[in-house]
């Protein structure tokens, strides 16, 4: 089973975190305290840490920095009840990986925390190309076939294609859409998503062919070979 490190000094978010982890099959440690978190984050092999931004003992920001300084790769969802977006950017910069805002909700948690998990069991292979049943994607040639045939995808279209496949099976929101297509800087009150998602439906779903991108509705999208 993968494991998990919390550190969050709130105990009640605390034992949320490590309960929605566990109904998803990963086993939770939890410390209350930055320094204490940093220790056991460079003594123990964990596979994700959640990790409060405003902390005692050590900030989290401190916290996440000295980790890449010390070569820890290990993926980092920070959380924090400081949600404009220079908070955010300057946890991505200090070595986050994805920062998730106070109040959240659990299942958010743990939709990114299984894509921090995924991202990690892929380091290390060159992953060039993606397969979701009859659709590829060639990271190298930047190119996309469906059954076969080739697909003309705007570069906006590829990387919400990419960031789909890559997630293939799961539900990811609009927000994580915008945050990972997009970045920080984009204004989630648009329709954009919903322009994009409907030119690439049309373009990968054609006549007589099974739809693979499906709408969540409430939660957002998910992309799935056909049942």
């Amino acid at each position: 089973m993968p494991r998990a490190l919390v550190i969050e000094d709130d105990e009640v978010t605390a034992r949320d975190i490590v309960a929605e982890l566990d109904a998803h099959g990963v086993t939770a440690d939890w410390v209350a305290n930055g320094r204490e978190g940093l220790a056991r984050a460079l003594a123990d092999g964990y596979d994700i840490i959640t990790l409060d931004r405003m902390l005692p003992g050590m900030d989290g920001i401190d916290v996440v920095s000295e980790l890449r300084k010390r070569a820890v790769d290990t993926p980092v969802l920070m959380i924090s009840a400081l949600s404009d977006v220079d908070e955010r950017v300057r946890g991505l910069r200090a070595g986050g990986d994805d920062y998730l805002t106070k109040p959240f909700s659990p299942d958010e948690l743990a939709a990114r925390a299984e894509v921090l998990l995924r991202r990690r069991q892929r380091a290390g292979r060159d992953e060039v190309r993606l397969r979701v049943g009859d659709l590829e994607l060639d990271l190298v040639r930047h190119n996309a076939l469906r059954h076969g045939q080739p697909l003309t995808l705007l570069p906006t279209e590829f990387r919400l294609l990419e960031f789909l496949m890559r997630n293939a099976g799961q539900v990811v929101t609009r927000q994580m859409i915008f945050e990972h297509v997009w970045g920080f800087h984009f204004d989630p009150g648009t329709n954009v998503i919903d322009v994009h998602i409907g030119r690439l439906r049309r373009k990968i779903d054609g006549t007589g062919q099974a739809p693979l991108i499906r709408t969540v509705r409430g939660s957002g999208y998910t992309l799935a070979a056909a049942d």
